[in-house]
Formats: structure tokens, sequence, C-alpha cells
């Protein structure tokens, strides 16, 4: 499916603003995590916030963008507002929704996101 999004190149976006990036071999996108507009936070299945990474090489594609329209109209907040990432060869789940911070480093995250974690992969969830 194609979807018209608006929105710039990540890559754009960052020589914009005149940022280097340095020895950065990756690019960190974290999602918002807010309990009050969240309450499935609660649950201990994932930690939060939830983080989504790329390589440097594919985060620089023009084709890597920060999204704030499909279609045209204004992105509903089930579907990532007010910034979502987009990476249209790449699966659904490494374009991060809702993103609240980007962050260039030099290191792999060491906690593949959103993955569980020893303690929760253990604990009961009451439904």
């Amino acid at each position: 499916m194609v979807i018209p999004w608006i929105g710039v190149s990540l890559v754009g976006a960052h020589q914009a603003r005149g940022a280097t990036t340095g020895n950065a071999k990756y690019v960190q996108f974290i999602t918002l995590a807010d309990p009050l507009q969240m309450p499935g936070l609660s649950m201990p299945i994932l930690d939060w916030p939830y983080s989504e990474g790329l390589r440097m090489d594919e985060a620089m594609n023009p084709l890597t963008l920060l999204t704030v329209s499909p279609y045209g109209e204004v992105l509903p907040n089930q579907n990532g507002a007010p910034v979502r990432g987009v990476v249209p060869w790449k699966y659904g789940f490494k374009s991060a929704k809702s993103l609240v911070k980007i962050r260039f480093s030099s290191r792999s995250s060491r906690r593949r996101a959103g993955t569980l974690t020893r303690r929760q992969s253990t604990a009961s969830i009451r439904t």
C-alpha cells in the first residue's frame, strides 16, 4: 500500500538544524510514554519508553521520513501523532510512532527495542 505522507526526510531535518552526526553509527528513536494517556503502560510487558533503532546509512536515506500527516489529514494519535517515523522498506515496527526524542550514537543500544526483560518475561498478567 502506498501512503502519501507529509513530512520531511530525517536527513533533511538533520541538515536543516546544522547538526553533525560526529562518529555516530546508529540512530535511536524514542517514543512517548505517558501513563495518563496510555494506561496500558502499567502492565509489565515491555520496558517503556519504547525505542527503535536504525543504522546510520538507513536513517540518512532520503526515504526515511519524519511525518506529520497521512493523506493530507491530521495524524491521529493511534497512528503516531504528533510525529511518526516512516521507513518504507522495513517492517512496520521500525516506523516508530509518537516520537519524543531522536538520539545519535556511536554504539548500538544494549537492550533491543521492544524486548522483554528477564523480570518481565516471568511476570504474570491478570485479565
